[in-house]
C-alpha cells in the first residue's frame, strides 16, 4: 500500500516488500495507541472529564497514517487485528487495564456497563467481540448479517472526506452470511471467550433475494441467530441494498414486525430507520412498532441527503458523520417528543459533546461508528466520563 506522496517509481521487488510488511507495521502501531491511549491519559482521564477537544495519540500519530491508505484496507487491518488481540487475553487486560466502574444502565431488560456501543457495520461478521469489550463499550451490534454470503457492492466503496469528519459508503451487507457467523459464535461460546456486555445483532435482506421474498429472508436470518443475541435489530434503512427501504413502507413493515415477533421468545426487536424519512413517515412507523411491541429505535441510519458535500467529493452511497450531527439529533427529538420507545441513538457523534446533545435529548443510549474512525479509541472512554452519562446510569 503506497502512502500518500511516496514516489511510486519502484522495483517490484521493493513494493512487495513493502506491501507485505504493512500489516505488520500496521498491527504494531495500532497496538502501541491502543495500549499507549490508555497508560498515557488515564490519569487524566480518571480525574477530569475530557473535553470534545482533547487530541488523543490516535489522532496526532496513527491516524495521519490510516488517513494515507484505501479506507477498506484500512477497515479489513483493523479487523484482523482486533481478532487477533480477542485470541489473547494478556492483550485484552493490558488494554482492558484503567477503566472505571460505572454504575450501568438496564433497558428493555438487558444490563448495559455503560451507555456507549458500537454500531452495526463495523464488525459485520462478529469477529473481534473480546476486543470491542476491552476497548471498553458497554454494548456491541454486530452485522449487518443476511441470510445469504454476499460480497457487497464493487470495490471502491468507501471514501473519506476529512474535511467534513464524514465517510460515504456504499458497502453492501458484504458478510460472511448467517451460517457462518452463527457458527462462530457459537464456536465463540464454546471456549469461553463471550463477552460479558450485551451483543446486539442486525440483520437485513440478502440482495438477490426479491422484495416481496424479504421476509422469509429476515425470518431465516432471526431463527438462525436468536440464541445467540442479546437483542435484535431489524435494518430495513440502509440506502445501498436495492429497495431496502420500501420495507419502511406501511404495509411492508407491518408484515415484517408481526412476522418476526411470531418467530420471537422474548428477545427485544428494534428496527433501524432512515434519517430521510419525513416525520409523518416515521410517526406511522412508531405507531406499528408500539403495536407490535418492539422494544425500540435505533435512529438513524445514513443518509442520502449528500447537499452538503462539494460536488467532487459526492458518490453514491450512505454519508456518515458530522454532517449526519443535525439530522439524526432531529430524528431523535420528534422520536421523543412522540413515542414512549426508547431510542438508541446513532449517526453524527464525533466527540463528547455530540454525545451529551443525545442524551439531553433524551437517548438512552448511544452509539458511534465514524466518530470512532475520526476520534480513536478514546472517544469510548471521554463520553463515558460525560457527568450526564454517569448520571444517566445512576438512573437507569
Amino acid at each position: 500500500m503506497l502512502f500518500r506522496g511516496q514516489d511510486t517509481r519502484m522495483s517490484s521487488r521493493t513494493f512487495t516488500i513493502r506491501s507485505s510488511f504493512c500489516p505488520f507495521t500496521f498491527a504494531f502501531s495500532l497496538s502501541q495507541c491502543l495500549c499507549g491511549e490508555y497508560f498515557f491519559l488515564r490519569d487524566l482521564l480518571l480525574t477530569s472529564a475530557p473535553s470534545a477537544s482533547t487530541v488523543t495519540l490516535y489522532e496526532t500519530l496513527l491516524r495521519p497514517m490510516l488517513f494515507s491508505m484505501d479506507p477498506e484496507k484500512v477497515h479489513e487491518l483493523t479487523m484482523t487485528t482486533l481478532k487477533a488481540f480477542s485470541r489473547r487475553p494478556w492483550l485484552l487486560d493490558l488494554i482492558r487495564r484503567g477503566h472505571s466502574e460505572m454504575p450501568g444502565k438496564d433497558l428493555f431488560g438487558i444490563h448495559f456497563p455503560n451507555p456507549v456501543g458500537l454500531a452495526a457495520g463495523f464488525d459485520k461478521n462478529g469477529v473481534a467481540l473480546p476486543a470491542w469489550e476491552a476497548l471498553g463499550f458497554g454494548f456491541i451490534e454486530i452485522g449487518t448479517i443476511t441470510a445469504l454470503e454476499q460480497p457487497g457492492n464493487p470495490r471502491p466503496r468507501v471514501f473519506r472526506i476529512p474535511e467534513m469528519e464524514a465517510v460515504i459508503n456504499r458497502l453492501g451487507f458484504n458478510n460472511d452470511g448467517v451460517e457462518k457467523i452463527a457458527a462462530r459464535l457459537e464456536n465463540l461460546r464454546g471456549a469461553s471467550r463471550w463477552p460479558k456486555i450485551p451483543v446486539g445483532i442486525n440483520i437485513g435482506k440478502s440482495k438477490v433475494v426479491p422484495l416481496e421474498e424479504a421476509v422469509a429472508d429476515y425470518i431465516h436470518s432471526f431463527k438462525r441467530l436468536r440464541g445467540l443475541g442479546d437483542y435484535f435489530v431489524l435494518n430495513v434503512s440502509s440506502p445501498n441494498t436495492p429497495d431496502l427501504r420500501k420495507l419502511q413502507e406501511q404495509g411492508a413493515i407491518v408484515e415484517l414486525f408481526k412476522a418476526i415477533q411470531e418467530q420471537n421468545s422474548g428477545k427485544p426487536l428494534l428496527v433501524k430507520i432512515a434519517p430521510d424519512l419525513t416525520y409523518e413517515q416515521l410517526d406511522k412507523i412508531l405507531v406499528r412498532a408500539l403495536e407490535h411491541k418492539l422494544a425500540g429505535i435505533i435512529a438513524t441510519n445514513t443518509t442520502i441527503d449528500h447537499q452538503g458535500v462539494p460536488a467532487e467529493k459526492r458518490q453514491l452511497g450512505g454519508l456518515s458523520g458530522k454532517p449526519l450531527r443535525a439530522q439524526s439529533l432531529d430524528m431523535l427529538k420528534h422520536i421523543k417528543n412522540n413515542s414512549s420507545l426508547p431510542v438508541i441513538s446513532v449517526g453524527g457523534i464525533m466527540n463528547a459533546d455530540d454525545a451529551k446533545a443525545r442524551f439531553d435529548a433524551g437517548a438512552d443510549l448511544v452509539q458511534i461508528y465514524t466518530g470512532f474512525i475520526y476520534r480513536g479509541p478514546m472517544l469510548v472512554r471521554q463520553i463515558c466520563n460525560l457527568p450526564t452519562c454517569r448520571a444517566q446510569g445512576r438512573g437507569g
